[in-house]
């Protein structure tokens, strides 16, 4: 299988290099080598099917920021070449006439971004809308006349008590800040301000967008025209109290007209994801909403008045239904670690398309990318161990892959990386079997012993895969045997696997995690004296959980980490969630259903040297959390480090020096307890702070 292959074959460039330097000569990855990466994302197929136009990211080291262009390259793989430049565009979407091209532009000095019109025969640019809010959900009507957009509507608030104002020239403090919202802040945006997404239509040659939405209530996703272009179909969560009781929404139809809505769906759980077919039949995603802490999202068609589930024995999630010409849908799911494609005819079969989707999360190894389709084809992100998300393209006749792009060539050719295999192991706790996967050092001998990380994902719902992922290259680069696992609760392995720790977690997690960590120690080149743990989020709850239950580690790194379920509770953004989806009962009610899952419970255990990891500006796990994990491990004489990433959120690594750093120190912290260093070199200089 592809994914079976050594990282150097899955890696071979598309116009090969000529002279390379032989694998033993070329260097490890560095650190400096992250602002070297680019990727591919939100490829858009024309509706001939014969362009892909993308936006191809690269990781600015001046700015500290993820920047990108617009490229397009054809469907064979020629004229790759560059088509808006400059102005950090974004969100390609075709007219349906494939001679105009939608897209987003940041303007540097405002820092918002505009929706803008390239017309493809001339080179021309018209800025179709300069908004207030930045749009999202640009969607093109049938006839290519309008553009339908959301965007952020600003409301106001009435003060909470009239006072006199300062004199002039006065400098007085800041007034203060008043909440009277269920959900008042979340992670990566700060403070919610008084308002509400909305829909918006505008003429595709520019002009003044008129608002279709209106209420208390926000517009999600991307709108969907009906093939008639009268009307537009929205999710969204439009019930009184709906911040307390998470977890439902309906599709509606929205009148071009009038702005009348008129209600399509109406079950108890979330109905989004909107495609409309040429016939009109509406395809969408729901899940019945249960409270438990996994929910299977389904694929759903609609014809008239009945809705009928597609694909019922399918155990996998279903993502992004995309209507072909032929009325036939595209989607993709994730199975056992693996983004895969896959065509829905209108008989209900499930044909493979291609495998392999992914590759937009650099850092770590985790699902993502995207797909469109035209043309009787479907382009889409292709990643594996050895490479970021590229672009291919698949026929939707099963006429195979091709892989249009080759984005990191020039930076892999001169370095050597680890290799990547598939390891499976037997949990201790009920037999279960748990996937994961070992990332071995470059130049990788087997007749050596090697020190091992054991990197555990988060989410706790998510998985990892045999995706591409620079901070395990790192760490192999410093000489580490890199494993991660999807042990139970992950997803891509159905419902029931997923909801094993319903209600529990973190729990068995701990046993599925020592399995493999003893099944990659049967694999014969592992130190059993030199294990080392590390993960982030739901990552950082199974490390700290970890230490308080073994010993056999010599150091861990704890990243932004859930310690006390009550407190976690009370302080982050997600609190409403949490309390319907994670709990049977609120803390108070319950006390001891938060304390027994709670890392803290067990700090009087912990003897491993332990460095806790978080941004300063997270409230997904808020610092708090990290503070009181660092104060208990101090109180107990426990060797230890608090490091805050100022201007941090819960996406510690999304700036480019942030997944720099976040290797950096966490190596540093191995290091000081018996494992090796991250080489200086040319690309890669050692931390120094």
């Amino acid at each position: 299988m592809l994914r079976r292959l050594p990282l150097l074959l899955l890696a071979l460039a598309v116009g090969a290099v000529s002279a390379q330097p032989r694998a033993d000569d070329r260097p490890p990855l560095g650190l400096m080598d992250v602002f070297e990466l680019e990727y591919a994302s939100d490829p858009q197929i024309a509706p001939d099917g014969e362009t892909v136009v993308y936006r191809r990211n690269r990781l600015d080291v001046q700015t500290d920021r993820v920047r990108g262009d617009l490229w397009t390259v054809r469907a064979d793989g020629s004229g790759h070449r560059p088509l808006v430049t400059g102005v950090d565009a974004s969100t390609p979407r075709w007219a349906p006439d494939g001679l105009r091209l939608a897209y987003l532009a940041r303007d540097e000095d405002e820092g918002r971004r505009h929706l803008m019109v390239r017309y493809l025969d001339t080179g021309a640019t018209v800025p179709v809308a300069r908004l207030p809010s930045a749009p999202g959900g640009i969607a093109w009507s049938p006839d290519g006349t309008q553009i339908a957009f959301t965007r952020f509507v600003e409301g106001s608030a009435d003060p909470m008590a009239s006072l006199p104002g300062p004199p002039e020239g006065a400098e007085w403090a800041a007034s203060p800040r008043v909440i009277e919202t269920t959900i008042y802040r979340r992670d990566g945006a700060g403070y919610v301000e008084p308002g509400h997404r909305q829909l918006f239509v505008v003429s595709a040659e520019g002009g003044t967008p008129r608002q279709l939405t209106f209420g208390p209530h926000d517009v999600d996703g991307t709108p969907a025209w009906t093939p008639d272009g009268r009307a537009l179909v929205v999710s969204s969560d439009r019930r009184e109290g709906a911040e307390l009781d998470p977890g439902d929404s309906e599709l509606y139809r929205v009148d071009l007209a009038t702005g009348t809505l008129t209600v399509i769906t109406d079950r108890v759980g979330a109905d989004r994801s909107p495609a409309v077919g040429p016939d009109g039949t509406i395809a969408y995603l729901g899940s019945d909403d249960r409270r438990l802490g996994y929910q299977l999202t389904n694929l759903y068609v609609r014809d008239g008045e009945e809705s009928e589930r597609l694909l019922p024995a399918l155990d996998r999630d279903l993502q992004d239904p995309t209507w072909t010409a032929e009325s036939d849908l595209v989607v993709a799911y994730d199975d056992e670690g693996t983004t895969r494609l896959a065509l829905v005819t209108d008989r209900g079969e499930l044909r493979p398309l291609a495998e392999n989707l992914g590759g937009t999360s650099i850092g770590r190894p985790y699902g993502g990318g995207s797909f469109s389709v035209g043309g009787g084809r479907v382009a889409f992100t292709l990643t594996a161990p050895g490479h970021p998300a590229d672009v291919a393209v698949a026929d939707l006749d099963g006429g195979g892959v091709r892989r249009l792009t080759d984005l990191n060539g020039d930076l892999f050719s001169q370095r050597t990386l680890g290799e990547v295999e598939e390891i499976w192991a037997e949990s201790s706790a009920d037999g279960r079997r748990v996937h994961g996967w070992i990332v071995r050092p470059p130049n990788f001998d087997r007749n050596r012993r090697y020190p091992l990380v054991l990197e555990i994902h988060g989410g706790p719902f998510a998985n990892y895969g045999p995706r591409f992922s620079m901070e395990a290259q790192l760490y192999a680069a410093a000489g580490y045997v890199v494993l991660y696992t999807n042990p139970r609760g992950s997803t891509s392995y159905g419902e029931d696997f997923g909801n094993l720790i319903d209600r529990a977690y973190p729990g068995q997690d701990y046993d599925d995690l020592m399995s493999s960590v003893d099944a990659a120690l049967d694999l014969g080149y592992v130190d059993p004296d030199r294990l080392y743990v590390t993960g982030g989020s739901g990552g950082g709850v199974l490390t700290a959980w970890i230490v308080g239950h073994t010993d056999r580690f010599a150091a861990a790194v704890v990243a932004k980490p859930v310690i006390n379920w009550t407190s976690w509770l009370l302080t982050a953004d997600s609190y409403v969630f949490g309390a319907k989806y994670w709990f049977d009962e609120l803390p108070w009610e319950d006390p001891d259903a938060y304390w027994r899952r709670s890392p803290l419970a067990h700090v009087g255990k912990v003897t491993t040297p332990t460095m806790v990891l978080t941004g300063e500006e997270d409230v997904r796990t808020p610092m708090s959390e990290s503070e009181q994990y660092y104060q208990a491990l101090r109180l107990e004489e426990v060797p230890s480090a608090l490091v805050r990433v100022p201007g941090a959120s819960h996406g510690i690594a999304s700036r480019p020096s942030g997944l720099m750093r976040k290797v950096g120190y966490i190596l540093a912290w191995f290091e000081r307890y018996g494992g090796p260093a991250l080489a200086a070199n040319e690309s890669g200089p050692s931390v120094s702070n």
